[in-house]
């Protein structure tokens, strides 16, 4: 792959998988196990807590007793840092899936909120870590992932993003569109920069007409 983006002048660097993050700010992390995720993206996440950037983390509901306890593992004090405002700890059903649905409006509201109260918090840059597996869930709207994760492109991002993803639960053709739609990414635990992303607005565009071919073909088999 090839060599990554070098870092914005005067701003401090950000390591993240074995790597400086350049000027791409998002990654979508592949892994296997949950001791791999957590050992590729803590240095990070401590990185940031060390510098009093502020934490927003999108988990999965039923990881999060794991989440803080790894968390701690590197002297993170979950309770204190959510109590101070450093840490914003959020569940699927706070975030992306609010109503029991998926809305990309509906999600990206929130963000944009939790954006503008960290510039009033004084928090020089946030770092956003995203379990992604709330698409697999069997909720309207989810099939709506590609375009929203593309969609995250259209703007100069600064703040650092990475999605996560478990290699366990997706299937291949989702993991090359995922990739299609980050221009960073963490495979085998170190970040590349990552030669099969498709810019956002070339890849709505062939996505749609490819669903519009698969629902014309689909109709004319009836």
């Amino acid at each position: 792959m090839d060599s990554l983006p070098v870092p914005v002048r005067g701003d401090p660097p950000i390591r993240l998988g074995g790597a400086l993050l350049g000027t791409h700010r998002h990654a979508c992390a592949f892994f296997h196990t949950r001791d791999e995720e957590y050992r590729t993206l803590l240095p990070f996440i401590q990185e940031g807590f060390d510098r009093s950037e502020k934490a927003v983390h999108i988990i999965d509901p039923g990881r999060r007793d794991d989440h803080v306890r790894r968390l701690q593992s590197v002297g993170i004090d979950a309770e204190v840092a959510e109590k101070s405002g450093q840490l914003d700890l959020r569940d699927w059903s706070e975030a992306h899936l609010r109503g029991g649905s998926f809305d990309q409006g509906r999600t990206l509201a929130p963000i944009d909120e939790i954006r503008r109260q960290s510039v009033e918090q004084g928090y020089r840059r946030i770092r956003f870590v995203t379990h992604m597996q709330w698409a697999l869930e069997s909720r309207p709207g989810v099939e709506g992932l590609l375009e929203y994760e593309a969609s995250a492109n259209l703007g100069e991002l600064v703040d650092p993003v990475v999605c996560v993803y478990d290699l366990t639960r997706f299937g291949g053709d989702v993991v090359v569109d995922v990739m299609c739609t980050h221009p960073v990414v963490i495979a085998g635990s170190l970040l590349h920069e990552n030669p099969f992303f498709v810019p956002p607005a070339e890849f709505i565009r062939e996505r749609r007409l490819r669903l519009a071919d698969a629902a014309r073909k689909a109709s004319d088999s009836r």
